[in-house]
């Protein structure tokens, strides 16, 4: 697969949906407040799965509502 692959953008998606899932797994909300590094890590982990979904074509999204 490379970069040109149309669905790169939804595995990185994925992959950073992963990794946020595992870093605030046993967190709470309130974490967010009290550890800076876990609130900007989490914030630039959905930072990056924002700028994919803009990559993904409306080809791949009408086909997967």
């Amino acid at each position: 697969m490379t970069r040109h692959d149309p669905y790169v953008a939804v595995l990185h998606m994925l992959d950073h949906a992963e990794e946020a899932i595992a870093l605030a797994a046993g967190r709470s909300a309130q974490d967010l407040d009290a550890d800076r590094t876990f609130a900007l890590a989490l914030t630039k982990l959905v930072e990056i799965i924002g700028e994919a979904a803009g990559r993904v074509s409306t080809e791949i999204q009408d086909a997967h509502p």
